[in-house]
């Protein structure tokens, strides 16, 4: 009997982490900052600060790291470039990441649903950490499961990107053998994001 899904090979799989700033009152509505993606081997495919398209509110630098400078330089890519160049290199591609329906949303790119390996959704890691209904994050994920520390002071989107990528190999036998046979191992992301997938 053929695999409902193939399994993909490795130089189909990449990895994604956004960082954000904030926008509006009190900069609490997320806009894209920064993007990062690394292939199956952890080596960076792409790593950019993204010009604002709005007055930024909140840098929000003692997390992200980002000052104005990084991103109103004159040679910081603006966003309609950048998304454009993200949707060229993600597109036929399976998307490792945590919580990639944030990462989609402020890109403004969905990818079908069936091509993204989300290791917030995944549901042994869930079970593992006795949270099965919960969000865990990246670095509790990463602390538990693996006995590593990442995010330790700022957020780093190639280090997040990695981090979940590592996740993702730790069980990528499993999690794509009950692929293959049709049984989905994952959570469903929030409803309200429901655009971000195809």
């Amino acid at each position: 009997m053929a695999a409902k899904y193939p399994v993909p090979s490795s130089d189909k799989i990449l990895a994604l982490s956004c960082t954000n700033v904030g926008v509006g009152p009190g900069g609490t509505t997320a806009m894209l900052a920064r993007v990062s993606i690394v292939d199956y081997r952890g080596q960076v495919i792409l790593d950019t600060y993204v010009s604002p398209t709005m007055q930024v509110s909140d840098y929000r630098t003692a997390t992200t790291g980002i000052e104005s400078s990084h991103l109103l330089s004159p040679d910081t890519p603006g966003f309609t470039q950048v998304q454009q160049h993200v949707a060229d290199l993600i597109k036929g591609k399976v998307l490792v990441g945590h919580s990639l329906w944030n990462d989609l949303s402020v890109l403004g790119i969905p990818h079908p649903a069936v091509a993204t390996r989300d290791v917030a959704l995944y549901q042994p890691f869930r079970n593992a950490l006795r949270s099965p209904n919960q969000v865990i994050g990246l670095q509790t994920l990463m602390w538990h499961l693996m006995c590593r520390r990442c995010q330790d002071g700022q957020l780093h989107p190639v280090e997040n990107a990695r981090a979940a990528l590592d996740l993702y190999r730790t069980v990528s036998s499993e999690w794509e053998g009950a692929i293959a046979i049709g049984n989905w191992p994952s959570s469903l992301p929030p409803s309200t994001f429901s655009r971000c997938y195809l």
